[in-house]
């Protein structure tokens, strides 16, 4: 069965306002993104610590689903996330 990318528009929306918080740290959104489901993948720029980073963008959400049968193995197929990954871009020059 080959797996198929969906846009997640609603994703997208909520990870902007995930970083938009200026309450939030860095090491605060990526967890909060975690919760949701995302595999989060990390660029940054400087050597200071997570907690001291500043989110500069979270960009790509996307959803990876694959067809798999209901209950019994026969019928209807539904699809099924098999992953969510997401990038985040940070600033840790301070």
């Amino acid at each position: 069965m080959a797996a198929t990318v969906v846009g997640v528009g609603a994703a997208v929306a909520a990870a902007g306002l995930a970083g938009a918080d200026p309450g939030k740290s860095a090491d605060e959104v990526i967890a909060q993104l975690e919760r949701d489901g995302y595999s989060v993948t990390i660029d940054k720029i400087g050597t200071a610590p997570l907690s001291e980073c500043v989110v500069t963008s979270i960009r790509n959400p996307q959803q990876f689903t694959q067809l798999k049968p209901l209950l019994g193995g026969e019928g209807a197929l539904f699809p099924a996330v098999t992953s969510q990954p997401i990038s985040v871009s940070l600033d840790c020059s301070k």
